[in-house]
């Protein structure tokens, strides 16, 4: 054999003996989540995504005014996760619960494959492993076949370009701009990433020599007009940005809902536990972030001190913004060798196809229960119940079931008004009200949960009678004595 050919062969060798750390964590986060599919399945709204997915699918146009409920029917409503929403609807179609699991599974792993990756970079392999895997703890409660999971990929590619061209003194490559046009059309929350832009900017700022400041913040501004003006690359145009700015006007509804509700310390919790080893490593190894980096540091805690929905937010860029700074500091080096093959992608797209064939193919998918009072659905066809209060968690469901809802997941259709006086009614704050509700929307029919406050009191009204109930839900119809 000759000497060239012998390299050749060792370099083959080396390529497919050291597989990175990305593509290995990628694949065990994949065959993780598919193994335990159905736990991304358990949230009702993943019923009505999936139903807004297949109406598009079927009509060749987007929703424009509400078709789903009675209480709001033809009052203005866009959906700005219509591309995601699409993604579930179209592997609903293909393969049943699977599909949308699949998705889900599929874009989660890529994201922690990506971090994984990313840090790699800059620090050894084995750290990168663990800061991943302590990124995915922290956001797992917010793992749901939902249109936010298919965007964080995209956030994260679209933050480390960002933070990658802050630090070489540059304005970023017009190249990262399809990244949040697809983000605006998977999900609302892309108006975030017009702010991170602003934030790396005025990092690029205070890093660039004081004669370089100017040019550089006029490429600036131009990259994020560009970006304004990709994120109006969609179906609705600018009516996206406005769309998304509705669910922070929402006000004291935020904190009824469970995912935009403050954090709670009342117990220990992960997320208390990582800010907690956060301060102690920064107090003990003394690490040093530029004003602001700190600015942006702060600004993540905030948003995930504030509503727990952006957890994963600050789980995922928390480790890119810091990652410069703390590799420099405590002096982590990595083993990444700079050259990129197309070793780890195969054995990432081998692992992929692998794991789903073994497992998704052999195992069965569903939501909870809990979220699908399938035999109620029936008893209010039985009984032709046309206008049913319903409990809000369980109107994903009837969407699902063609059956128009009183109130839904669709927070910003509803309204901060109209929201709180439904639940003020339902927990009996003021029993008129309730009634006045009852009438003022000529209800027949109520679909509630067993031992809420209103259910109780209907079993004292006599026009009021109970025609289903099990231990989900209680379905009362007009027509008592």
């Amino acid at each position: 054999m000759s000497i060239d050919a012998a390299t050749i062969d060792q370099a083959k060798a080396s390529s497919f003996g050291r597989i990175p750390v990305w593509s290995w964590l990628g694949a065990g986060v994949y065959v993780l989540f598919l193994i335990n599919g159905s736990g991304l399945l358990n949230d009702s709204d993943t019923y009505w995504q999936i139903a807004v997915g297949q109406w598009i699918l079927d009509h060749g146009a987007l929703p424009r005014v509400d078709v789903y409920s009675f209480s709001k029917p033809g009052e203005p409503w866009i959906s700005s996760s219509w591309f995601a929403q699409i993604l579930y609807a179209a592997s609903y179609n293909l393969a049943g619960w699977t599909g949308p699991v699949v998705v889900a599974a599929g874009s989660i792993a890529a994201t922690f494959a990506l971090l994984a990756h990313i840090l790699e970079r800059r620090i050894p392999a084995t750290y990168a492993a663990l800061v991943a895997l302590a990124a995915m703890v922290l956001s797992a409660p917010h793992f749901l076949a939902r249109p936010h999971v298919l965007a964080m990929p995209v956030m994260v590619a679209w933050a480390y370009g960002l933070m990658t061209a802050s630090e070489r003194g540059q304005a970023p490559s017009f190249w990262l701009l399809p990244l949040i046009a697809l983000w605006a059309n998977l999900h609302g929350g892309f108006v975030f990433g017009l702010v991170l832009a602003g934030a790396f900017a005025i990092d690029a700022m205070w890093n660039a020599a004081p004669s370089q400041r100017k040019p550089l913040a006029l490429r600036w501004v131009a990259f994020g007009l560009a970006a304004l003006a990709a994120c109006c690359v969609t179906p609705y145009g600018w009516e996206s940005i406005l769309a998304s700015r509705k669910i922070l006007d929402l006000g004291e509804l935020l904190r009824l809902i469970s995912e935009w509700a403050p954090a709670d310390f009342s117990k220990l919790s992960a997320f208390e536990l990582t800010i907690l080893a956060l301060i102690a490593g920064t107090l003990y190894r003394g690490v040093k972030l530029s004003p602001p980096r700190i600015a942006l540091v702060l600004g993540l805690l905030h948003m995930a001190l504030s509503h727990g929905r952006n957890l994963e937010i600050f789980a995922l860029l928390l480790p890119i913004v810091v990652l410069t700074p703390v590799s420099q500091q405590l002096a982590l080096r990595s083993t990444w060798s700079g050259r990129t093959t197309f070793v780890p992608a195969v054995v990432l797209a081998v692992a992929f196809g692998i794991s789903t064939w073994a497992i998704a193919a052999h195992q069965t998918y569903s939501p909870p229960k809990s979220d699908s009072p399938a035999a109620a659905v029936e008893a209010i066809k039985a009984h032709n119940l046309r206008r049913v209060l319903n409990d809000r968690a369980l109107g994903g469901y009837l969407i699902w079931r063609q059956i128009p809802v009183f109130i839904d997941g669709r927070a910003e259709l509803y309204g901060e008004k109209f929201t709180m006086a439904y639940y003020n009614a339902l927990e009996l704050k003021d029993v008129s009200q309730f009634l006045d509700l009852l009438g003022d929307h000529d209800i027949d029919a109520l679909l509630l949960r067993p031992g809420a406050p209103a259910a109780t009191l209907l079993d004292h009204v006599g026009i009021w009678r109970r025609v289903y109930a099990d231990d989900v839900v209680v379905l009362y119809a007009r027509g008592g004595g």
